[in-house]
């Protein structure tokens, strides 16, 4: 491959997976330090209700980032699938075809989400004292969704092709603008939760710039000239079959979040603030099992599409022993000292209170998170993101909000029953995906056709 890439199928697994997951893990972590930054220079200048603004616009915003992550897992598959087969020719179609397909919905999403920003915003019982301030984030930030999805896009291209280390470098740039903007506009000027907004788009499209810049200056197999834009249809179909699953997982797990949070929302601005710093922490302390989930899956599409059914297997194996060995310390510290993480972000004794008792049942997810998304990982990488889709779906929906209501409401537990929905929902989903893998149905490619 050329230095844009990296070939997975060949050498030791242990070795390639840790070495290929670390910049993925990092790069995560930067990437999620544009909210918590925003969250953290806006409560320290605006308190309970810029955090609670910044936390509720920001979810929103999640949904749409996930979406484009959806649909870029399936460029990382289905390119690492390509590449693994040595079809170089696919490769270059779906890359073109999938940044084409991306520009054309970023341009979608923003128009429908400039529309329905209030009606969203009322309808999850936005607090009235953040609400022009979420709505105001929530504007400004959507109109940066192009930035989102082609960083994102390029990003899923580069690791298809083996590479994580690139968007690494590019997203801490990024992020480094981000805080110095948010510092700028939020600490200097007093413009809160739109300065935070404006910080993070601008941030978002300078690292997708830097990674345009990047690629055009090496032996990359797209140049990015107006001529090689072109769509194939059958390059679409197969890149929407393997993405639009795991776009509609990613919006349905949303959504289940967003409940929760209209759940909290109704006790209270100080309770949505807990909410609020919690999320963010929660973000930082499952992010080594996304990393490690979606690295495994970036290995096994590469393997697949070279019909390496034994190393993708023990690919799996090595994904899930290297997240737990990280997820439980962080499961041990948040047990440990969750009132001291909570004041990180605002030392209100209210809010902390109440987040703790939230904290402490949610933080059960912890143990549980890399199963399910190692797991998931190889059922994705071998192309299999509707069964993938199907188990993350009925977690969020049919298990993690019909918890959430028992047991924060009808069992009148409240927050700590709202959090210990999380847990629940992971462990049915984890179930269903340990009896898929079982049935060995991921081993036939859902890409690469053998003749």
């Amino acid at each position: 491959m050329s230095k844009t890439g990296n070939d997975l199928t060949q050498g030791n697994v242990v070795r390639q997976l840790i070495t290929f997951a670390l910049p993925f893990m990092i790069s995560n972590i930067v990437q999620s330090l544009y909210n918590v930054a925003d969250m953290l220079i806006v409560g320290r200048f605006g308190g309970a209700v810029g955090i609670s603004a910044v936390n509720i616009g920001g979810q929103v915003t999640f949904i749409i980032t996930n979406i484009v992550i959806g649909l870029s897992v399936g460029g990382t598959v289905v390119i690492g699938q390509y590449m693994g087969s040595r079809d170089r020719k696919s490769a270059v179609e779906s890359i073109s075809t999938m940044m084409i397909s991306l520009l054309a919905a970023a341009v979608v999403i923003t128009v429908a989400m400039m529309i329905l920003a209030t009606p969203i915003l009322n309808l999850i019982q936005t607090p009235p004292e953040a609400f022009a301030q979420a709505r105001e984030y929530l504007q400004i930030t959507v109109l940066g969704s192009v930035f989102i999805f082609g960083y994102n896009a390029l990003s899923a291209i580069m690791r298809g092709l083996g590479d994580s280390k690139r968007p690494l470098y590019f997203v801490t740039i990024a992020c480094v603008v981000n805080i110095v903007l948010d510092l700028i506009l939020v600490g200097y000027f007093g413009m809160g939760a739109r300065g935070a907004a404006i910080a993070t788009i601008v941030s978002q499209a300078a690292s997708m710039v830097l990674c345009i810049l990047y690629l055009q200056n090496t032996d990359f197999m797209f140049d990015f000239r107006l001529k090689s834009f072109k769509f194939h249809a059958d390059k679409f179909r197969m890149l929407m079959k393997v993405g639009i699953p795991t776009s509609i997982q990613n919006v349905a797990v949303n959504i289940s979040f967003l409940v929760m949070t209209g759940l909290v929302n109704s006790f209270g601005v100080k309770a949505s603030a807990a909410l609020g710093v919690i999320s963010k922490y929660n973000s930082f302390a499952i992010l080594p099992a996304i990393a490690v989930g979606s690295s495994v899956s970036a290995m096994v599409a590469q393997n697949i599409g070279a019909g390496e059914i034994k190393r993708a297997q023990h690919t799996m194996y090595i994904g899930i022993a290297v997240a737990l060995g990280i997820s439980l310390p962080i499961f041990t510290i948040t047990q440990m000292f969750p009132e001291q993480i909570i004041a990180v972000f605002d030392n209100d004794p209210e809010m902390i209170k109440a987040g703790v008792t939230y904290l402490n049942t949610l933080s059960l997810d912890y143990i549980i998170v890399p199963l399910i998304f190692c797991i998931n990982g190889l059922i994705t990488g071998a192309g299999h993101t509707t069964f993938a889709s199907i188990t993350g779906i009925m977690s969020a929906l049919l298990l993690r909000v019909p918890a959430a209501y028992i047991f924060g409401l009808t069992f009148d537990w409240g927050l700590m029953g709202i959090g210990l929905a999380a847990p629940v929902a992971s462990l049915g989903s984890t179930a269903l995906a340990t009896a898929y893998y079982l049935s060995g149905k991921w081993k036939i490619s859902t890409v690469i056709k053998k003749s």
